[in-house]
């Protein structure tokens, strides 16, 4: 299994683009900050601070701004869209957490665990009202359009998990919806509110929507081959989540489609019914690893880095398409 190296000039792509983007990284920083607070109820910039301030990489908010410089943008408004949607992710985190019944997030201890699940969905509404009014302010009802649709999609892609979850009925389509939903919806969100905010041409539009579309894609298909094979991000997610959780994901969907009558019965105990027992994880990702699910996991992944990739073969030459491209490749290093 060959190990992916991205290009980086002995930086990773996302401090690469933190270093570029320095500047407007601290305006949305600030705007994020004058934002989240509450003048009546303090409980609000405790609970958003706690997460917001825990060492996320802030990928979709640079996602927003590498977008709209590489339009060659002039104004000041990419700032106001980059908290939108930084505010958007946070909304859906505190809320997943609560549905997940999650313990920790970023390494630290879930807002729903600190505080309580009234708290953790009530701060998320805030904060998803918070984006709304941040959007109204750029002044583009097409930006407002995007971002609103993504919002939408974001929750109905959460929903849909729901009713996946636990049914070993599951298919790849259902599956890719769900993570198009959840998470590929901001990515390219993001980037498309970028460029449409700079009055890009309606080619780069579209480059920059698969870009980000694929690049979320690929960036979730990752985050679940790393559930049943990897160590751990570092930040939190625990090898073996999602198995707990009773996800459908593409390592489990993979190793049903060639299950024999004793595997599926299994999945059905484990997933189906949630009777889960010592050992079962071990046998789940010895499963997995017997129908070489894991590495036709792996490839999915990098087919769509390489769709990301390509997507950017639509945009002019600049500093800033090498380090989306370069991301691509990054994210799909955590494959090893």
């Amino acid at each position: 299994m060959n190990k992916i190296t991205p290009k980086t000039g002995g930086q990773a792509p996302h401090d690469q683009l933190a270093s570029y983007l320095a500047a407007d990284l601290d305006s949305v920083n600030a705007l994020i900050r004058e934002r989240m607070a509450s003048e009546h109820a303090p409980r609000i910039p405790e609970v958003t601070a706690h997460l917001i301030e825990a060492g996320g990489k802030r990928i979709r908010p640079m996602l927003v701004l590498a977008a709209s410089h590489l339009c060659s943008y002039q104004g000041s408004y990419h700032h106001h869209l980059a908290a939108t949607v930084e505010f958007i992710h946070t909304a859906t985190l505190l809320h997943d957490d609560v549905v997940d019944e999650s313990q920790q997030r970023r390494g630290r201890a879930t807002a729903n665990l600190l505080w309580d699940n009234k708290s953790s969905v009530l701060v998320g509404d805030y904060l998803f009202a918070r984006a709304f009014q941040l959007m109204v302010e750029c002044g583009s009802l097409r930006v407002l359009d995007i971002l609103s649709n993504a919002s939408a999609t974001i929750a109905e892609g959460e929903v849909l998990q729901l009713t996946t979850a636990q049914n070993i009925a599951t298919t790849e389509a259902q599956y890719l919806r769900v993570i198009r939903g959840k998470t590929a919806a901001l990515f390219s969100a993001a980037t498309e509110a970028g460029a449409v905010l700079a009055g890009a041409p309606e080619d780069q539009v579209r480059a920059l929507h698969s870009y980000g579309d694929a690049l979320g894609i690929s960036f979730q298909i990752v985050d679940d081959w790393l559930d049943y094979g990897g160590a751990g991000d570092g930040i939190g997610k625990n090898i073996g989540d999602d198995f707990r959780e009773r996800k459908l994901t593409l390592p489990v969907i993979r190793a049903l489609a060639a299950a024999d009558a004793d595997e599926r019965a299994f999945w059905e105990r484990v997933i189906g019914a949630g009777d889960q027992r010592a050992g079962d994880f071990a046998q789940a990702q010895a499963t997995i690893a017997r129908h070489d699910a894991m590495e036709a996991t792996r490839q999915e992944a990098l087919q769509w880095s390489a769709r990301a990739k390509t997507a950017l073969e639509e945009l002019p030459a600049h500093p800033l398409r090498e380090m989306l491209d370069g991301l691509a490749d990054y994210v799909v290093a955590r494959l090893h």
